[in-house]
């Protein structure tokens, strides 16, 4: 091997290197938001920091909904049928929103059982369909 080949190997060597690396650094980084969000239960098991915005995913249980008298400011729970966790959510909710269906609520946490909501996400149910498209598999037109 001559100079120059070992100036081309070294050179390419250190280019894949440096990738490596970087790419590795970029996973490291995002491993906190690789998952959409947390379960009442998962979240038992990790460590997070002070002020640290999360994301909790769950049902909302069957009559925890409580308004107060001006509809804005609204406390419900959030479970998994394991665990459960006391959201406190200062804004409008979607449409979607009402107990026993599917949310995702961004905040922070006050305590280990309660969290401050930012923002309510409703997920519809999984088995809707629209009424033209039910019609059409149904037969009718």
């Amino acid at each position: 091997m001559n100079h120059i080949h070992k100036v081309r190997l070294l050179s390419i060597l250190s280019i894949i290197l440096l990738l490596s690396i970087a790419c590795g650094l970029i996973l490291f980084a995002l491993k906190q938001n690789i998952n959409l969000f947390y379960t009442p239960s998962e979240l038992n098991q990790i460590t997070l920091h002070k002020n640290q915005v999360i994301r909790i995913g769950g049902y909302v249980k069957m009559h925890s909904v409580q308004y107060d008298e001006t509809a804005h400011h609204v406390l419900f729970v959030v479970t998994d049928r394991k665990h459960e966790l006391m959201i406190d959510y200062d804004g409008v909710l979607p449409n979607l929103f009402r107990e026993g269906q599917t949310v995702v609520v961004t905040g922070t946490l006050k305590n280990q059982k309660t969290l401050y909501a930012s923002q309510v996400l409703a997920k519809h149910d999984e088995k809707y369909m629209p009424k033209v498209l039910a019609d059409q598999l149904k037969g009718k037109k």
